[in-house]
């Protein structure tokens, strides 16, 4: 992504009336300064963009937390359960993308660390610190009570780009 804000605005610009008012970078830094972590570079320039969308779908960066923290439903699925353990995914099934993965594959002991971004159709949105690419992405994901596992993407854009067409008819928040 060469103008990674540009590509964002082209993309929200999908979403009919959309309009929006970014965060500001030093408000950015400040946010990263109380998680102690810094986003990753697709999440930021969203930010940048819009700083949340809808009634919730992607909170203002000053409303995202740890999963442990925001979820605690979601963060208790890397507490060990005799009665229904779930296995960490081997890497072969782990670093599965797009059609081919199947999202009873995850890596639960991930999720706690986790930083909840958002919610939607009763399930959450969360960048994963633990998969990281080499140009600095964080793996996004969702999960929900209906859906069977994680549902994983290499990048925030990658996970809005690839579900616009839900998303469409929701307003961005006016940050």
């Amino acid at each position: 992504m060469s103008d990674p804000d540009n590509a964002w605005r082209e993309l929200l610009g999908q979403a009919p009336g959309f309009t929006a008012i970014g965060a500001s970078e030093a408000y950015i830094a400040e946010q990263e300064e109380r998680l102690g972590i810094r986003l990753p570079p697709s999440y930021r320039a969203f930010l940048r963009v819009a700083n949340g969308w809808g009634e919730g779908i992607f909170r203002p960066v000053h409303e995202i937390g740890r999963v442990r923290a925001l979820a605690p439903w979601l963060a208790e699925l890397a507490d060990p359960n005799p009665l229904y353990p779930i296995d960490s995914a081997s890497d072969e099934d782990y670093f599965v993308y797009g059609d081919d993965q199947d999202s009873v594959f995850y890596r639960p002991e991930y999720l706690p660390d986790s930083i909840l971004i958002g919610q939607f159709d009763d399930g959450d949105f969360f960048l994963n610190p633990h998969v990281v690419s080499p140009a600095g992405e964080w793996e996004a994901c969702f999960a929900a009570a209906w859906l069977p596992g994680v549902e994983r993407h290499r990048s925030f854009f990658d996970l809005v780009a690839g579900d616009m067409d839900r998303f469409k008819d929701f307003q961005p928040n006016a940050g």
